[in-house]
């Protein structure tokens, strides 16, 4: 480890601590390729350490009134505005986004605390009277426990806010594990949540690894855990987890796609396209990966394109405000997506190449552009994660539906279109979980569930909205009766 970069540091009960191990994980400025800090490699006994902590904390906190914690949540809301731009910068350096899509990272977070300040409407339970002869029904929704998240370098702030805001709303704590990658932002984060108001052990912030992820997912006192990454860990972390006891919620990759009807709006869908495919450099679950002109519109949709992708301007974000498109992650990253163009080249047309931008300053890799790709192309179901685009022109929207449908991922597609009935049919016959009609992104809004489906999704609640509520808690029923008049009328 450089000695001219700094411990990243952990919060371990209400002492931040930068730990000492044996291993570390260097943090980069992808868009320079310099080591900004170095994230300690934990182990599980400090893992442990925190989880007993947030036991600790568990039974006074679940014991406050949902209105005490929504004014938590209302100063970390302000808090958060308040410090919106200095978040947003952290993100564009320790992940490389624009600063407007570093901005998009924090604000969709943002909301989902504002949604977290609800919590007292959120979590209320139902009642019934009379739902017997003299007897009434109540149902409440309990904090569960200890919960924790494990999020990925692609959304510093937007991911692990799916998380925990909701769970510590609910009456829960909380273990957070983000990124090894992009370890900054939650540490921000977490500093925030701290000035707010929140109690001492409620929030804990750990580093590291698969030790890590394994302490989390079979530690007896976590009882739920979040997880979004690749869907390999994603299903790993569902099956560890679950068979230690815990609720598991676990979010993985995706191969979304954007069909373009002959009908669609020229101008705006090219728009829209570029922005779902190449905005976060393609680093994102809900990114447009597959375009699919529909018909006659292929070839006149592939020459605008190209053209888009040409002025697209890449290059290091906080060096300069117009950069359309930042750096990927690292040169792991880097190194993996240029293989892909090597090999799937040898396949397809390769119409625009991205490797122009390799460069020694930086993780860059410029957009890219594969056509006549086909269902049975390896690059069809193989999700990038990075800036590449895979063109395909199916002969009419059933047999693109077919195609898509494919997939063993289910996160979302769109359709780009002016007829009702087109839309219709697209959104009624698309086996995903989320669906953007004249929209590249549908990334649902904070009061709705991230619905993936399939491989993309292991679990049964969601993350965000009623489904985050749900996740967060447990119902608890009572039956009550007043009168001593009980006849056994019905066997029970």
């Amino acid at each position: 480890m450089s000695s001219a970069t700094s411990i990243v540091p952990s919060l371990i009960g209400k002492n931040w601590e930068k730990i000492k191990t044996k291993e570390y994980t260097k943090v980069y400025n992808p868009a320079s390729g310099k080591v900004i800090s170095n994230t300690p490699m934990l182990t599980s006994t400090e893992v442990s350490k925190a989880i007993k902590f947030a036991k600790i904390a568990f039974p006074e906190w679940s014991k406050e009134p949902p209105t005490r914690r929504a004014s938590i949540m209302h100063n970390y809301r302000s808090l958060l505005k308040q410090n919106f731009n200095e978040i947003a910068e952290l993100i564009s350096t320790e992940n490389g986004k624009t600063i407007i899509e570093a901005r998009g990272d924090i604000q969709r977070g943002f909301e989902v605390v504002e949604y977290a300040c609800g919590i007292a409407e959120h979590q209320k339970g139902e009642s019934l009277s009379q739902v017997a002869e003299n007897i009434d029904g109540i149902t409440v929704r309990e904090p569960i426990g200890v919960c924790a998240g494990i999020s990925p370098f692609n959304f510093p702030a937007m991911v692990p806010m799916w998380m925990f805001p909701i769970a510590i709303a609910c009456g829960n704590t909380f273990v957070l594990k983000p990124s090894e990658k992009v370890p900054l932002t939650a540490v921000r984060l977490v500093e925030l949540l701290q000035e707010a108001g929140l109690p001492d052990g409620v929030m804990n912030l750990v580093h590291g690894g698969k030790e890590v992820v394994d302490t989390l997912c079979t530690h007896p006192d976590i009882s739920a855990i979040s997880f979004v990454g690749s869907s390999t860990i994603a299903k790993y972390v569902y099956k560890l987890g679950s068979s230690n006891g815990k609720r598991v919620q676990a979010g993985g990759a995706a191969k979304n796609a954007l069909v373009v009807m002959p009908d669609a709006d020229p101008d705006s869908t090219l728009r829209a396209v570029m922005s779902a495919s190449f905005g976060c450099a393609g680093q994102r679950c809900m990114a447009g990966s597959l375009l699919i002109g529909v018909g006659e519109i292929a070839k006149p949709l592939k020459e605008k394109l190209i053209d888009a992708m040409n002025n697209l301007k890449v290059g290091a974000p906080l060096l300069d405000p117009n950069i359309n498109m930042g750096p990927v992650i690292d040169k792991i990253s880097q190194d993996r997506i240029t293989t892909i163009i090597d090999n799937v080249s040898k396949e397809v047309n390769l119409d625009r190449d991205g490797r122009d931008l390799i460069k020694n300053d930086g993780f860059f890799v410029g957009p890219t552009l594969f056509s006549n790709v086909l269902p049975d192309t390896s690059i069809f179901k193989q999700e990038v994660f990075g800036p590449v685009l895979s063109m395909m022109n199916p002969k009419d929207l059933s047999q693109a539906i077919s195609w898509i449908n494919q997939l063993n991922y289910g996160n979302g597609s769109s359709i780009f279109t002016q007829s009702g009935a087109a839309a219709k049919e697209f959104k009624s016959k698309i086996k995903c979980g989320m669906i953007g009609i004249n929209v590249g992104v549908p990334a649902p809004m904070s009061m709705f569930p991230f619905s993936g489906w399939n491989d993309s999704f292991y679990g049964d609640l969601h993350m965000q909205g009623n489904e985050g509520v749900q996740f967060y808690t447990r119902q608890k029923v009572t039956l009550s009766r007043w009168d001593n008049t009980y006849d056994n009328k019905s066997g029970w």
